[in-house]
């Protein structure tokens, strides 16, 4: 029986995805992927069944991080790159709730890099969705860990960075990651098929969304074009999905890897009383 049928005949009514945004209005420039994604996450919590108070939604900083503020369930629009340390720190000490974070390229891979790769390493059961815009935003366009070294739109940066850019999929995989996507965020319903899938994936979830910047990455228009569904079925080698991923253009949508390492579970509860507990920390 799946998730919404129990509760259906619990006598929980079920929820529409329109129930879980929000009244405020997001303030995202015209043409902005990251609207997209907001609907695939209300269309997978509806799909999922998901109590609003039973869910939570953790962000850091950036044009992406504003998502919690656009929900009605729980959030936490946290410090700039923490989005997972306190995304982990949540489900650990409630791991009853669905706990998702949310964030952009730079504020995952550039401030949060560390936290991203331990919270991989860690495999605690939550679902990462990083929309991926290949650009800081919101600071006006520099390029971020995700732009090619050759990108010449920001004035920091005129001949490119000469850097090359992140590898968010393979660093995942290398790092540990469980469940490791990547959408569009012009395929809403793609998108929140893979958080639906994500979600139900035992351990930590990655989600890499495609997600255009018209305002200072108008080229990105051209995405549509460009993405396909990947040749390949999710796979648990981690070989395969290594080649894979290194082989890949950015373009491919769908899950990589499906792996088989059990979730990291917290301790379970005892029975000792705070003053017992207090007591083995006495120095």
């Amino acid at each position: 029986m799946t998730a919404i049928a129990a509760r259906a005949t619990e006598g929980v009514p079920h929820l529409e995805a329109r129930d879980y945004k929000s009244d405020y209005k997001p303030i995202w420039c015209p043409g902005c992927g990251d609207y997209s994604v907001l609907t695939s996450i209300t269309r997978a919590l509806s799909v999922l069944g998901v109590p609003r108070e039973e869910a939570a939604i953790i962000s850091g900083i950036g044009c992406s991080s504003r998502i919690p503020a656009y929900t009605s369930i729980y959030g936490f629009h946290g410090v700039h790159g923490r989005a997972l340390a306190l995304a982990t720190g949540l489900k650990i000490a409630r791991p009853d709730l669905t706990v998702l974070a949310a964030g952009g390229d730079g504020d995952g891979f550039s401030i949060g890099g560390n936290h991203f790769l331990h919270a991989c390493r860690r495999n605690v059961d939550l679902t990462y969705i990083v929309m991926d815009n290949q650009v800081y935003g919101m600071t006006k366009g520099q390029a971020s860990p995700t732009t090619a070294s050759e990108w010449e739109g920001s004035k920091l940066t005129p001949h490119g960075t000469g850097v090359s850019p992140f590898q968010p999929l393979a660093v995942a995989l290398a790092a540990g990651a469980n469940f490791i996507a990547r959408g569009f965020s012009g395929d809403p319903n793609g998108v929140a098929k893979l958080i639906v899938e994500g979600v139900r994936h035992p351990g930590f979830s990655f989600i890499q969304v495609l997600s255009r910047c018209v305002t200072y990455r108008p080229e990105q228009v051209d995405w549509r074009k460009m993405v396909r569904k990947s040749e390949h079925e999710p796979t648990p080698n981690l070989a395969r999905a290594a080649k894979r991923m290194m082989a890949d253009d950015g373009f491919s949508l769908g899950v990589f890897y499906l792996g088989e390492r059990p979730a990291y579970l917290p301790p379970t509860a005892t029975d000792k009383t705070v003053a017992e507990v207090e007591k083995q920390f006495e120095l």
